[in-house]
């Protein structure tokens, strides 16, 4: 079974940065298509943040470019994704939500982890 791990929130000043990591277990990256991070404000849909192709192509939000980077580290049968966010801003708040889209399969969801920025 595919298990999501997500940590990293926490309470930050605005400029200040934060990683988040995502550890996926229970499959190996060959299963995978893409892995991204996602958030959902108060009252605001969820949006993608960021993508990454397990071939390596990334994809980031317009409102991130320049400032967050999406990663991965591979072990056997166990991917990490992290998510570096740098000169936060008050507007990134929210719940930050990490996904997996195996191939063939439903994509999977994290449980999520608060991002405050707040001076």
């Amino acid at each position: 079974q595919v298990r999501l791990v997500e940590s990293g929130g926490g309470l930050v000043q605005p400029g200040g940065s934060l990683r988040l990591s995502c550890a996926a277990s229970g499959i190996s990256f060959l299963s995978i298509n893409t892995m991204g991070w996602y958030r959902q404000a108060p009252g605001k849909e969820r949006e993608l943040v960021a993508e990454l192709r397990m071939i390596g192509s990334t994809n980031y939000a317009d409102s991130v470019k320049g400032r967050f980077t999406i990663s991965r580290e591979v072990a056997t049968n166990a991917v990490t994704l992290y998510l570096q966010m740098n000169s936060l801003k008050t507007e990134d708040t929210a719940v930050y939500y990490c996904n997996l889209k195996p191939v063939g399969y439903n994509e999977i969801w994290g449980q999520g982890t608060l991002v405050s920025v707040s001076s």
